[in-house]
């Protein structure tokens, strides 16, 4: 994520680690899934005693803890099985944390468990870069983070180019803006990839999950589309209150990319470093968000709070986040009819 786009930290009621259930179901329901790819897919090197795992775009927690210990668990059951060694005595695992130098690091580490049967590591940096050594990664995971992008599109917030945009995202409904949205899109996850397969060892493997929008589906057809044409309206009410400068709103852009499944695929196929073992529909019982406008709210603040007070200042997104629940209700109805977005399971082994 881009260097002031981290969650918000902490752990007090407003902060990323108090309201990160819906992340979370995903990864509870993706368990499985990893724990088979590791059993047929991963190959183990017994001669080693290290393995390697890293959580890019780790947050706060507590759902990075999961999701490493899930790949530990499966790893250990893995290289019982194979080796008929004990692996508490033969591999150690070092887990890396990446995520934004801004990032809460302190509220990740102060968190862990005590009980943990790894060594840990933060590695600050932007993921769209390499930021662990060449051959160094056994297995990577990605969850919830690949929707943001490096920076803003370039012509979006330029009222004299065709690709300006009136609205805070990508809805979907003008080609030139989806065109621009898309392009930076495929540089970042480019990126993304080109450091992944730099850093993984051959055979190596990376998981990604999180949202993407169904092919032939507009972002503004889907709930969270909905929801973030919504926060629009309250930022421009905002600033007919006058606290937020009206020609300032109309260039802001939130750089975020819930990418389409084609898009996604093509732009792994293009990188040529991995081979896709899967790419699926997953579905868990969060999969769309409660229609209940306090969730939506808070959702809201610790999820895009930090952007929008970045940018236009504490009161300003305070006053945002009171209208937005305020005004919620009126919502309710269109987003109990919003076409379905989709949660993906992506595995891809390094060639």
């Amino acid at each position: 994520m881009a260097p002031t786009h981290t969650m918000a930290g902490g752990k007090g009621p407003n902060s990323y680690s108090q309201h990160s259930t819906y992340q979370r179901a995903l990864l509870e329901v993706a368990k499985e899934k990893i724990s088979e790819a590791i059993s047929t897919k991963l190959e183990i090197n017994s001669a080693s005693n290290r393995f390697n795992i890293a959580d890019f775009g780790c947050s706060t927690g507590p759902n990075t803890f999961l999701a490493v210990q899930n790949i530990i668990d499966a790893v250990r059951q893995k290289y019982r099985k194979e080796t008929q060694l004990n692996p508490d005595d033969n591999i150690e695992f070092q887990v890396l944390f990446n995520d934004h130098s801004n990032n809460d690091f302190n509220t990740l580490f102060q968190t862990l468990s005590l009980t943990k049967n790894y060594f840990v590591a933060g590695v600050p940096g932007s993921f769209f870069g390499r930021v662990l050594p060449r051959d160094s990664l056994h297995v990577g995971h990605c969850s919830y983070s690949l929707h943001w992008l490096s920076q803003v599109p370039k012509g979006i917030a330029d009222r004299n180019s065709p690709a300006w945009n009136k609205d805070i995202h990508c809805t979907g409904f003008s080609e030139k803006v989806a065109e621009a949205y898309f392009d930076q899109f495929k540089i970042d996850m480019g990126s993304f990839l080109k450091a992944r397969g730099e850093e993984l060892v051959s055979g190596g493997l990376l998981f990604l999950l999180g949202s993407c929008v169904p092919d032939g589906v507009k972002m503004s057809e889907t709930m969270k589309g909905m929801l973030l044409d919504h926060l629009g309206n309250c930022l421009n009410d905002v600033a007919k209150e006058g606290l937020i400068n009206q020609e300032e709103l109309d260039s802001f852009n939130f750089p975020i990319y819930p990418a389409h499944v084609a898009e996604f695929k093509s732009v792994i196929e293009d990188n040529g470093c991995f081979t896709i073992e899967a790419f699926e529909k997953i579905s868990h019982a969060n999969e769309e968000f409660p229609l209940d406008p306090e969730f939506l709210a808070t959702s809201n603040r610790v999820t895009f709070g930090g952007v929008i007070e970045s940018r236009f200042g504490k009161e300003a997104m305070e006053r945002t986040n009171e209208l937005y629940e305020k005004k919620c209700p009126e919502i309710l109805p269109e987003l109990a009819n919003a076409k379905s977005g989709m949660q993906f399971f992506i595995m891809l082994r390094r060639n």
